[in-house]
């Protein structure tokens, strides 16, 4: 029996990982749900993408999570019931206000109003679904009062910045506290001796470990009783012991340790604190991206201009946009012309002319002109909302030299808490070899002390390998990389929505294309019409144009084009239908029109071999050539041309030099792809593809090249774009295929391929030298920690150095040139969906 489960897909926003084996443990954890397909947790963003059957329960992944210690909620869309505060003007007493709340309350779709007369402010609850602000605006108005639309107050709480002033208060406490011990300590050692010196320091040092550091410790134990030891659990080790022998101290005659304690807590606190920061700077590009929308938008309502916010806005209103400002939501220019500023999505920073029947983006600045736009998308329908889920797909995503770090880091903690063990037994079982190796350490390093007894001694060199230890910046290697490249990537028009692709693009040794609309602009124009003998251009025209009505396939709306540019008055196609690979049938006043190539004509028996040399002539010449008969009668041939993209054969020619292979798979006869094929420097030419064939010729090049990348834009194109190594879509198709690839070209010129390739090996470079200064941080203190060379408040130190150079590193991705080769601009329409 066939399994017809659905696969969905859950976000859930993860709260108190402290390191990437937290994240690990929750991955795990999540995977071995029965239902659960795939689980996808990301420690940077902190963020669990859960693909599940509709068996899974969303209380299920967030109990799970919990068990483990952690917290989980699931990332909700918007909610349909919003709020609103409306400034209220015209109101004498509380008899007005009285009437304005009864008023508005009258309204479908209205929950709750409060209108305060002081204030003069009313707060309404309501269904944006059933109910608009401008609805309320004509009731009030109705009433004999006045609303003004104020600015939104409702700042949206930014949850890094929450977390960043948490972190900083523990920081600046714990800073304070433990710079007042160490004073005191140094005073105590080397100046005069303090009373009561020990009792003040524990004091003093109590609301480092068991106030601001709490969380940790909590952490530590959740983690130890799921026997899922992670970065907290070495912390926690490294602190609280070393505190509590130091309270024994008052007690009996041993070594205070508390200070070592405190400054391990503070280093740590202080590491997490910069580490959060670096973080949310890193994702900071989807935060600037969503807050470049405009806030309100001038509308025509029953004749008249009218202000509503720009989350009340539906398809189907009328904007009118003036020069200066910002483009509200994405739409249809249906009156006027202006120069658009479009740099925050194409990366272009020339003004671009728009005009009557072109598409204008959100967020974008009208420079010049008066426009009149329809609404075509709100909400998560525009394009600044479907680039900011791009990025954050990409940033959510892994790349295949990740899987190996987190296996690894899944065994690090363990593996450290055995070496500790292992190193403190050693020191006890063979003092003199240890002794040895100090005493030698000590006539170059100050902090090591040969005097201290084996017993503390074993137990500062276990402490120093508990704390130098670092996973964190294992973890954080790839996500930080993607976060800061996504975010430069989104800014010079490039849309990576898979961190998978980072890694394969550098491989890909062959990118093939499709021909219309890629390496063509994909708005053809009609160049010849030869007739047949007896033939009229006009009524050649009024059934080519006719039968073309029904398709929404580039050649026919040229044809279209065509007969409006003539004034040509067209009939109407009945049973029309689009044969794949072939052309059109249809009937025009009762007569069988087909409209196609050689196959269609061949097979409904229709004679057009004396018109063969013209149709040569006009492949030759890198034109569409296609033929028209009326029932058995041949009419003639109509040529389309598509123009070539101006930089179609520099991007083709610098991928050459690059050592990439280029091929074209098109639909067209052998000789007009071969044209095309030699005017843009093409090296493989595969013709006569039908659109189901795609996917077969791209297998054929990845048995034949290897690594192979596929460019598209047409919704023919979007099983080949999955089928190739990496999918890259035109910005300027179809949604199908912008859907199915892998990367995006938002302006759609082919030059962005160059970028997208420079930006990819930034990319993965970072990510190699990420793990690199890890790993090799990791390998080179923790042997010293364990000869006991290194003082724990040093390892403390640099265990948080460690993190901040992963992520420090990734934001210098930010320095990376990734500009093209190619210098000219297409000036396209870029449009995501």
């Amino acid at each position: 029996m066939k399994n017809n489960t659905t696969v969905k897909e859950a976000i859930l926003l993860l709260d108190g990982m402290s390191c990437v084996t937290c994240a690990s443990n929750i991955e795990k954890k999540l995977k071995d749900i029965e239902g659960v397909k795939n689980a996808n947790v990301n420690f940077a963003t902190e963020k669990a993408k859960v693909e599940h059957s509709n068996s899974v329960s969303i209380d299920s992944l967030t109990e799970a999570v919990s068990e483990l210690g952690y917290k989980a909620v699931l990332e909700q869309n918007k909610e349909t019931e919003e709020k609103v505060t409306l400034k209220i003007e015209g109101m004498t007493c509380t008899t007005c206000a009285n009437t304005v709340e009864k008023g508005i309350l009258t309204l479908d779709g209205v929950s709750s109003a409060t209108v305060n007369f002081a204030a003069e402010k009313a707060t309404v609850a309501y269904s944006s679904e059933s109910v608009r602000v401008l609805d309320m605006q004509k009731k009030i108005s109705d009433l004999g009062y006045k609303l003004i639309l104020e600015e939104d107050q409702e700042n949206e709480i930014d949850e890094d910045l929450v977390k960043i002033k948490k972190a900083e208060k523990r920081v600046k406490l714990s800073a304070t506290l433990s710079s007042i011990i160490m004073i005191l300590m140094v005073l105590h050692m080397f100046i005069f001796p303090i009373p009561g010196y020990l009792l003040i320091i524990s004091l003093l040092g109590a609301p480092i470990i068991f106030g601001v550091g709490r969380h940790v410790h909590i952490s530590s134990w959740k983690a130890l009783k799921n026997k899922t030891p992670n970065m907290d659990v070495l912390v926690s080790f490294g602190s609280l012991p070393p505190y509590i022998i130091g309270l024994m101290g008052l007690f009996f005659p041993l070594q205070s340790f508390i200070e070592m304690a405190t400054t391990i807590m503070t280093f740590h606190l202080i590491g997490k604190y910069l580490e959060i920061r670096a973080k949310g700077k890193a994702s900071q590009a989807i935060k600037k991206l969503l807050q470049m929308g405009a806030k309100t938008a001038n509308i025509m309502v029953d004749g008249e201009e009218r202000e509503v916010p720009v989350k009340e806005l539906q398809v189907g209103d009328l904007m009118v946009i003036r020069p200066g400002e910002k483009v509200p939501t994405d739409g249809l220019i249906i009156a006027g012309n202006g120069l658009l500023d479009e740099s925050m999505a194409t990366g272009e920073s020339m003004p671009v002319k728009r005009q009557n029947g072109e598409e204008v983006i959100g967020a974008t600045i009208n420079k010049q002109g008066m426009l009149k736009v329809e609404v075509t998308k709100v909400g998560k329908d525009t394009f600044l909302s479907q680039v900011a889920k791009m990025m954050e797909e990409c940033q959510g995503s892994k790349v295949p030299i990740q899987e190996f770090a987190d296996r690894v880091t899944g065994y690090f903690v363990p593996a450290i808490l055995l070496i500790t063990l292992l190193t403190f037994t050693s020191f006890l079982i063979f003092p003199d070899f240890h002794l040895s190796i100090i005493q030698w350490g000590a006539t170059f390093l100050p902090w090591v002390n040969p005097d201290l007894t084996p017993l503390t001694l074993a137990f500062i060199t276990a402490t120093a390998v508990l704390v130098i230890s670092c996973p964190c910046a294992l973890g954080l290697g790839t996500p930080t990389a993607l976060m800061v490249g996504s975010g430069m990537g989104a800014e010079n028009g490039i849309l990576i929505r898979n961190g998978e692709a980072v890694q394969t693009f550098k491989e890909v040794n062959t990118i093939a294309f499709d021909k219309t609309g890629t390496i063509t602009k994909g708005k053809p124009e009609v160049t010849d019409i030869v007739c047949a003998e007896n033939i009229l251009e006009s009524d050649f025209l009024y059934y080519a144009g006719t039968i073309e009505k029904g398709s929404e396939h580039p050649l026919g709306h040229a044809i279209i084009e065509k007969a409006k540019i003539d004034k040509m008055r067209l009939g109407d196609v009945v049973n029309f239908n689009a044969v794949t690979g072939k052309g059109v049938t249809g009937y025009v006043d009762d007569e069988k029109i087909l409209l196609g190539n050689r196959k269609l004509m061949e097979e409904n028996g229709i004679a057009f071999e004396p018109f063969e040399n013209e149709m040569i002539r006009i492949e030759e010449e890198a034109k569409t050539a296609m033929l028209l008969a009326k029932d058995n009668q041949f009419l003639g041939i109509i040529a389309v041309a598509d123009p070539i993209k101006e930089d179609s054969a520099k991007t083709i020619a610098a991928l050459e030099k690059l050592g990439i292979r280029t091929a074209m798979i098109t639909g067209d006869n052998q000789r007009t792809a071969k044209a095309i094929g030699q005017k843009v420097g093409i090296s493989h030419v595969i013709a006569e593809v039908l659109p189901d064939g795609k996917v077969d010729e791209i297998r054929k090049l990845q048995e034949k090249y290897g690594t192979v990348a596929m460019v598209g834009d047409g919704i023919n194109d979007a099983p080949a774009l999955k089928q190739a190594n990496v999918g890259i879509a035109i910005g300027t198709g179809t949604d199908i295929a912008i859907e199915a690839a892998d990367v995006t070209l938002v302006k759609g010129e082919l030059s962005g391929i160059i970028s997208a390739i420079k930006l990819s090996k930034a990319i993965f470079k970072k990510i190699k030298q990420n793990y690199f200064w890890a790993w090799f941080y990791n390998a080179l203190f923790i042997p010293v920690a364990v000869f006991g060379l290194l003082h724990p408040m040093i390892g403390a130190a640099a265990m948080a150095l460690s993190s901040l150079n992963v992520v420090y590193n990734s934001l210098r991705l930010k320095k990376s040139d990734i500009g093209s080769t190619t210098q000219e601009s297409t000036k396209s329409r870029p449009q995501i969906s």
